[in-house]
């Protein structure tokens, strides 16, 4: 069972960018919390995890980790360029433009990809390159990545786990990353936590994310800003 609700939750990052039904208001819509002018800029960069699929506007992972660090004193705008449907090969040719394109450099960038390589079939050495390409034009810019993680669905086979699973911990390790083993750790098998869908969080499960991760944002921010 497990097992299932591993492959199901998996499927999340398939999804592409059609339109969704209309979300209904949620009771756990926080108020905008004030940012100042002059915080600095998180750029979150991956696919529907980040884009907020069928989520009303404020209830995605960027908005909601942007209103914890500042309810938290730890000023931050967190800048949403997640694109649902995104493969790491697609979101790599998209990254100059994204990174170009922003008013202000941003300290620190928040990559979360890779799912929708798995769910296609696509080899692991592929994302592996992508996310090492991505992973090294940061670099080349100075700006600092934590990384969220993905595993492969049990179903494609011990093998494919074992390719595709140590991408992110050795990519963390090579570049120098923070590192979230598995985004979707905290909401996995909870089904008060998901959509109808059953593998998108929704606004609560979108929170308990935030307030696992929140405590490792705040620190690589810290650090990039001292830099």
């Amino acid at each position: 069972m497990r097992s299932l609700v591993l492959i199901a939750t998996l499927v999340l990052a398939a999804c592409s960018a059609e339109k969704a039904p209309t979300p209904q208001p949620s009771a756990t819509t926080a108020a905008t919390v004030p940012v100042p002018a002059n915080a600095p800029v998180i750029l979150a960069f991956g696919d529907s995890l980040y884009a907020g699929y069928q989520l009303n506007p404020g209830e995605g992972y960027p908005p909601r980790l942007e209103a914890a660090l500042n309810a938290a004193g730890t000023p931050a705008r967190v800048v949403n360029a997640g694109v649902s449907g995104d493969t790491t090969a697609a979101a790599l040719q998209r990254l100059a433009f994204t990174l170009d394109n922003q008013p202000i450099k941003p300290a620190l960038a928040l990559v979360g990809l890779g799912g929708n390589d798995m769910l296609r079939g696509l080899p692991p050495e592929q994302t592996r390159a992508n996310l090492d390409a991505i992973l090294t034009e940061l670099d080349k810019r100075q700006i600092p990545v934590v990384l969220t993680g993905m595993l492969a669905a049990p179903n494609l086979g011990a093998d494919y786990s074992a390719q595709f699973n140590p991408i992110w911990p050795d990519l963390a390790k090579k570049h120098k990353a923070g590192l979230v083993p598995f985004f979707l750790q905290p909401v996995i098998g909870n089904k008060a936590l998901m959509l109808e869908d059953n593998v998108h969080p929704n606004a609560q499960g979108v929170d308990k994310i935030v307030a696992v991760t929140q405590a490792q944002v705040t620190q690589a921010l810290k650090a990039a800003i001292q830099k």
